[in-house]
């Protein structure tokens, strides 16, 4: 499977260093680049990629619009990996509110880059545990602890919910609880379905906001 990729940042120096990383890969294209978040929706429409890198401020339309804009006028929107410099940046947190399917920092490895990239667009979460719940605990909200609460989750579905919110994948769930890794990908699609849940992402977010998950 190659990954499409269009690399939005409004600094050319960073698009420049994330296509030399992921381009150094066979199954990694970058399809395309843009400078600012109003240039994504078209260029989507365009290219088609598989993985929108975005960074997350930019001067005409950062990251979170975009990846509202996004998720709002397609019906089935690429993946989106917000790029940035910081990771407890509240602007981070509203591009994971908003849809996005986890962040990666700037600093990052190249082959963390690359590793990244793909995991998203297999349909796994990115998230960084630590500073989600952290930005969570300022931002929880009633709702989503009525949301949990009405969910009725399976004890089984609960127990994935807790590993999903320590960034685990699917096969690394599957190992902990000893069962296979199509057996995982259900029990996550039924608490998705269950939370009112668009992904991964936005499930760990409503866990974490909720209390389901604490410290510890």
């Amino acid at each position: 499977m190659t990954v499409n990729v269009l690399l939005v940042d409004d600094e050319p120096l960073v698009r420049t260093g994330l296509r030399a990383v992921l381009e150094s890969q066979p199954d990694i294209v970058v399809a395309g680049e843009a400078a600012d978040g109003a240039a994504v929706l078209p260029l989507v429409r365009q290219l088609r990629p598989d993985v929108v890198a975005m960074d997350v401020r930019m001067p005409l339309m950062d990251g979170i619009e975009a990846t509202r804009l996004l998720l709002r006028s397609l019906a089935d929107p690429p993946k989106i990996l917000v790029v940035t410099t910081f990771e407890n940046d509240e602007y981070v947190y509203e591009a994971l509110r908003a849809g996005a399917d986890g962040f990666l920092l700037k600093r990052a490895r190249p082959m963390e880059i690359v590793n990244a990239v793909r995991l998203v667009a297999e349909g796994e979460s990115l998230l960084f545990p630590a500073a989600v719940r952290r930005l969570a605990s300022e931002y929880g909200t009633n709702r989503a602890r009525a949301v949990v609460t009405r969910a009725a989750l399976t004890d089984r579905e609960a127990a994935v919910l807790r590993l999903m919110c320590r960034g685990l994948s699917n096969a690394e769930i599957a190992a902990k609880l000893v069962v296979g890794t199509e057996t995982v990908k259900s029990h996550v699609s039924a608490l998705l379905t269950k939370l009112g849940a668009r992904d991964r992402t936005q499930a760990v977010i409503t866990a974490y906001e909720s209390g389901f998950v604490v410290p510890g």
